[in-house]
């Protein structure tokens, strides 16, 4: 990491450093993506450059399959991506979630599903219990689209958990209050989160049908 330049890797000058989304794979063949990632998650914890470095993580992070480890691992992350999350609470009622708010908070969301999708973090999440730091956002009322937004990307968080299949991972879920929240989602949410919260619902019950049955 000695030779990486010493501005921000997401923002220098007010100008994006990052290579384009559709890096091709002669160019990306060149980039120490290990040190390129572990720069901007060092990023995260500086203030003036977090939400830049937030944003590129979550768009990058199919292209670096070791960015789960990374981010649980590293020190200080968890609590900043925490931190993100619980600093809109207070917007939530009354709703006052500006969109910039909502999108910055996805993108958070979107590391979160990053970590609950990876086996070796999946467990270490539910511990922690930080998928019921998503759960605000399901329980909102209001339909307006920033909170729409939050929604489905909480559900993509859990969704990620379901996909694991195991016993531990519905029971915690079971003993929490997701199965109200995917009711509610599929009540009052667009198109969208009724898409995702519908299938979602039927899964933990089919799951918790199975284990019922053969465990």
């Amino acid at each position: 990491m000695d030779n990486l330049p010493s501005q921000s890797l997401s923002m220098t000058n007010g100008v994006s450093f990052v290579a384009p989304l559709c890096v091709s794979a002669q160019s990306s063949s060149t980039i120490d993506w290990t040190a390129y990632m572990e720069r901007l998650v060092i990023e995260l914890r500086n203030p003036d450059l977090r939400e830049n470095a937030i944003c590129v993580l979550s768009k990058r992070k199919e292209l670096f399959h070791e960015l789960a480890p990374l981010l649980w691992n590293s020190f200080g992350t968890i609590a900043v991506l925490l931190q993100e999350i619980i600093s809109i609470y207070r917007n939530l009622s009354p709703p006052t979630l500006s969109p910039a708010q909502s999108i910055r908070v996805c993108n958070v969301l979107a590391l979160l599903q990053c970590l609950a999708s990876h086996p070796n973090i999946r467990m270490s999440l539910i511990t922690a219990c930080i998928p019921q730091y998503v759960y605000p956002f399901l329980e909102m009322t209001n339909t307006l689209p920033q909170i729409h937004y939050l929604r489905v990307a909480s559900l993509g968080v859990i969704g990620a958990l379901v996909k694991d299949s195991s016993k531990e991972v519905i029971l915690f879920l079971l003993s929490t209050e997701i199965i109200p929240l995917c009711l509610r989602s599929m009540e009052i949410g667009n198109e969208l989160s009724k898409n995702v919260s519908n299938p979602l619902f039927q899964d933990i019950l089919l799951r918790l049908s199975f284990f019922k049955k053969f465990c």
